[in-house]
């Protein structure tokens, strides 16, 4: 269970900061409560998480695919671009939770 409230966790942190783009500075009064609604959920169950898995792991995981995932946001939403080193380091980021996660021990 504590895997399945790190996966919630994480999209929430992923639609608070897709909202907090779009808030435009807090400027936007829907995005801004959705952001703020999303945060505050996202840090709940995080904090639920860390009961039980350990802090590394649990950040490891929530920054790498929430990094990952806010990058697809950007590029596909809002027309970001990425270079090829930006390209090789989410790549760098996604396989160490990958790593991590199927061969550490500390998992």
């Amino acid at each position: 269970m504590p895997w399945l409230y790190l996966i919630f966790a994480i999209w929430a942190e992923v639609v608070g900061t897709t909202a907090l783009k779009m808030s435009d500075g807090f400027t936007k009064f829907w995005p801004s409560v959705v952001t703020t609604l999303a945060y505050a959920v996202a840090f709940y169950l995080l904090a639920q998480v860390l009961k039980v898995i350990p802090v590394g792991i649990a950040y490891a995981v929530w920054s790498g695919l929430g990094v990952a995932s806010v990058t697809i946001i950007g590029l596909v939403w809002f027309g970001q671009k990425i270079d090829l080193y930006g390209y090789i380091g989410i790549g760098l980021i996604v396989t160490g939770v990958i790593v991590l996660n199927t061969l550490s021990k500390s998992a």
